[in-house]
């Protein structure tokens, strides 16, 4: 990789703001998305991409600024000199004289242990990336396609019972690095239509229903996050009246679900001459106060 400053077209001395400010900069006109087919501006995304998660890592960029590492990191070879014929400590921790072939040797021979005692050298940095998908994708699983920062298109696998904010991890699909790439951390957003809310693990839904159906009682088809299901308005419902619908609602943990609750809208007819007229003439007889059962008459 080139040098990352020149990348970025930054200079050495640029805080951790101006690095970002540029990086977005760039990535906003050379994303993949932006610019389907060019695989000019796709290599160029890579090559901005790595080099402001390379300057972003401050131990790295510490080491990089220092000589001690490449703009790949690996390290950079160094020459020791004998003094004396003796022997001679560096800040590196070897000991030797000034035979290189035994230091490079002893530097793998580290790297091995290190790696024998599970610690995962100059490993690339994870990477996260946030997906948004309906509620019936989560609840019923579904496959999208994604442009990871690389420029690299997956497609992910969402499996069915998916909650709102879990993550999935893409092994090896983040930063790449000496000791292995980082992973792509895929952050799920879980959208519900407008006309639900949610309490807990419980859908809401408001449903308007005809003052005919109201009365006489109906089947109307009512939306859930699984589809559409038919449900029974039983005769002589009421604004506010609510109907449980068991087991439609949001996954969780264990495998529950909670249930959808339908609360029913009684909506008049507009501009119904009509059936202004029928209430005129039922009213006198049938009259009756609706504010004397809560105490409001």
């Amino acid at each position: 990789m080139r040098d990352p400053y020149e990348v970025l077209g930054v200079a050495k001395t640029a805080s951790d703001d101006e690095l970002k400010k540029a990086y977005r900069a760039l990535a906003r006109t050379l994303h993949p998305d932006l610019n389907p087919g060019d695989k000019r501006a796709e290599e160029r995304f890579k090559e901005v991409s790595a080099a402001y998660d390379f300057l972003s890592d401050t131990e790295k960029r510490r080491q990089y600024d220092a000589g001690e590492i490449d703009a790949t990191g690996a390290q950079r070879r160094r020459s020791w000199r004998a003094h004396g014929g003796g022997t001679r400590s560096n800040r590196s921790g070897f000991n030797f004289g000034d035979n290189v072939d035994d230091i490079l040797s002893e530097m793998m021979r580290r790297k091995t242990r290190g790696r024998q005692g599970g610690e995962n050298l100059n490993r690339g940095t994870d990477v996260r990336h946030t997906l948004t998908i309906s509620q019936t994708e989560a609840a019923t699983g579904t496959t999208k396609r994604i442009t990871l920062l690389s420029g690299k298109s997956l497609d992910i696998r969402i499996p069915p019972g998916t909650l709102d904010g879990q993550t999935l991890r893409l092994k090896g699909q983040g930063n790449p690095g000496i000791g292995g790439d980082g992973d792509a951390l895929i952050d799920i957003k879980v959208d519900l239509p407008a006309y639900f809310s949610k309490r807990d693990q419980d859908i809401l839904l408001d449903l308007p229903i005809s003052v005919q159906e109201a009365v006489m009682g109906a089947k109307v088809t009512v939306p859930t996050i699984d589809g559409k299901v038919v449900v029974t308005i039983p005769p002589g419902s009421n604004t506010g009246a609510v109907l449980r619908l068991k087991a439609k609602g949001l996954p969780g943990s264990g495998g529950t679900r909670g249930d959808q609750l339908v609360t029913l809208k009684v909506v008049l007819p507009e501009h119904d001459g009509e059936f202004r007229k029928l209430v005129e003439k039922w009213g006198p007889r049938h009259g009756y106060d609706p504010r004397a059962k809560v105490g409001l008459g």
